[in-house]
């Protein structure tokens, strides 16, 4: 076969491919182009999913006659005054939207430029341009697609359902809403407004963008979200992004903008999941809205014809930038947990499902100090502290007046503990509500963190030799994947030798563990080295690991605590980041305050 140049109409239709995948897409090209046409609201309809019927409409600086018949031209564009690819200021700078749209369905355009007399309009079918016609319109610019992709039917058999379709336009819509939140938005689909954003005049852009943020993701991301503001080498990140313990089950509120422009790309997502990988379970996702500004010339936007992915210069950089920005959030936050934890809470209360309890439970511990001697203060708190701790981090009432010391510590972030529930929830009080902890998940959070700091230090974990070496038996070849490891495992406090065929022994354990499950910490973690690969050293997945040695190290629910050591956990717990979700992402207390109890109760 002969080589031969395609003809028009079929480029049309082959980049129609590329650049208008679905509805949703063209919506987005149009949005985009009347941003850069300096438009202060956009009002978009929708009908039949976008197939049936399209309609943008701005007032941004608008066209005139001759601009209108040139924008449908291929390649023709407005925002490429010096043909430099390298720094692109722009949403739209291909010049392929417009006629692509006219390949594929029924396009007008009508327009009028700002301080113009008249409006014009054109018309393309198909990719057939009719003549301009003069038109009745206000300043700024409205586009109508109607029958998208009625020339090209094999394109609607792969669209789904018209709700499908619609959600994927909300979606793309609530996007560029956060991008400009100086910006007006409103979506229709015929029958009723479904998404409505007035634009942001306040003179604070940080508030501007919280408020949009509010608006478009919930009010509960915002009263749950951590401010976020770095900047490194000239590249600047701000944003919002969730406690841990406000994370989703899905990446679908996750939001990311490169100059203003949303994308999805996967070293940005990537470097989200690194910052939190301490924090979230690998099936759990945070909220986030974060801004990325950097010079155009670090950045190439022009990488896919959607625009939908970005490539950085500096990827290390970028990377580098928003894990920090992030952990250094997260730090910042020290035991905060979300509001919602207590909303959950109280969610599952169903107060005509209560039975009639006896005046006093036999699940429910009272923990009224009982004026404990010094000797038994001090051993129970060398039980919760490590072996450095600073004995001024989890203080105790003083043994001449406790109960006055126990009042006194109602202004504490976590109140006095006055009780345990089931041997596995303390109780506290604090002075505005009541506190409930899970003392499992808590210990396991803080010894975490401990192990953390004492690999970090020159020191490493600190080891303790066992008086006679426990010998474990391992199935399968978990004994040579333990055997294998020794050496990292011994930089975590861990000393293992091979023992025969399917065994190993242990000779020493780091301090922190205490009096740990050995044989069930050293099978657990031949199953999470065979899950790692070993394409992987262990300190590279520090966190899979410490996590499993922290879970066998802490105080296990199902036993009974002193109030000295309720104390000590408390106190400790303040004084520790991180310490208000355990190590998968799940709250570590719930607070609830006294209104809602009250409420609990019919006194509100």
């Amino acid at each position: 076969m002969r080589i031969r140049l395609l003809s028009e109409s079929t480029v049309n239709r082959i980049a129609a491919g590329e650049v208008v995948e679905r509805p949703a897409s063209a919506v987005k090209e149009l949005v985009e182009n009347a941003i850069d046409a300096g438009a202060s609201r956009i009002d978009v309809v929708v009908e039949g999913g976008g197939r049936a019927l399209i309609r943008v409409a701005d007032d941004g600086f608008g066209m005139s006659a001759g601009e209108l018949a040139l924008a449908i031209e291929r390649h023709a564009t407005s925002k490429l005054p010096d043909d430099d690819l390298d720094a692109i200021s722009s949403f739209g700078f291909r010049g392929e939207a417009l006629p692509s749209i006219g390949a594929v369905a029924r396009l007008d355009i009508a327009s009028r430029a700002r301080g113009a007399a008249e409006g014009w309009m054109i018309r393309v079918e198909g990719g057939l341009k009719h003549p301009l016609e003069p038109a009745a319109i206000a300043a700024g610019t409205r586009v109508e697609v109607h029958d998208l992709f009625y020339a090209t039917p094999a394109r609607l058999k792969f669209l789904k359902s018209e709700q499908a379709e619609y959600q994927a336009i909300a979606d793309v819509m609530r996007r560029l809403a956060l991008a400009h939140p100086a910006i007006g938005f409103s979506l229709a689909d015929g029958a009723r407004v479904a998404l409505r954003f007035p634009p942001e005049t306040t003179l604070d852009p940080l508030d501007a963008r919280r408020n949009r943020i509010a608006a478009v993701i919930g009010r509960d991301f915002a009263d749950n979200a951590l401010a976020i503001a770095a900047e490194r080498e000239g590249v600047r990140l701000e944003g919002f992004a969730s406690l841990p313990t406000y994370a989703r089950a899905t990446a679908a509120h996750q939001y990311l903008f490169v100059n203003g422009r949303p994308v999805k790309d996967k070293l940005l997502t990537g470097a989200v999941r690194g910052a939190y990988a301490d924090f979230l379970a690998r099936d759990r996702h945070p909220a986030i809205a974060l801004y990325l500004t950097i010079d155009g010339r670090q950045v190439d936007v022009n990488v896919h014809p959607a625009k939908a992915e970005v490539r950085f210069r500096d990827p290390g950089l970028v990377r580098g930038l928003i894990v920090g920005a992030l952990r250094h959030a997260l730090g910042e936050a020290g035991h905060r947990a979300s509001t919602t934890v207590a909303g959950a809470a109280l969610g599952s209360f169903r107060p005509a499902e209560l039975p009639s309890l006896p005046a006093r439970s036999p699940g429910f511990a009272f923990a009224a100090p009982p004026r404990p001697n010094l000797a038994e203060r001090s051993a129970a708190y060398a039980f919760q502290a490590p072996p450095d701790a600073t004995p001024g981090v989890a203080a105790m009432p003083s043994p001449q007046a406790p109960a006055a010391a126990a009042d006194e510590g109602l202004d504490r972030p976590l109140g006095v503990p006055r009780g345990q529930l089931h041997l596995t929830y303390i109780v506290a009080e604090t002075r505005n509500g009541l506190v409930l902890v899970d003392q499992h998940a808590a210990h396991e959070r803080l010894v975490y963190e401990r192990m953390k700091k004492a690999i970090e230090s020159e020191g490493g974990v600190k080891r303790q030799a066992l008086l006679i070496p426990e010998v474990v038996d391992l199935d399968g070849d978990g004994a040579a994947r333990i055997a294998a490891k020794a050496d990292d495992l011994a930089e975590l406090g861990l000393v293992v030798e091979a023992f025969g065929h399917g065994a190993v022994v242990v000779r020493e354990v780091p301090a922190l563990l205490g009096r740990a499950d050995v044989p069930g910490l050293v099978r657990d973690l031949a199953d999470e080295i065979a899950e790692l690969g070993d394409g992987f050293a262990l300190r590279e997945k520090l966190a899979e690991v410490c996590g499993t040695l922290a879970c066998h190290s802490a105080v296990r629910a199902g036993r009974r605590l002193t109030y000295p050591e309720m104390d000590a956990l408390l106190r400790e717990m303040e004084a520790t980041p991180h310490s208000g979700q355990c190590n998968h992402g799940r709250p570590t207390y719930v607070e609830l305050k006294l209104p809602d109890i009250e409420r609990l109760f019919g006194r509100r």
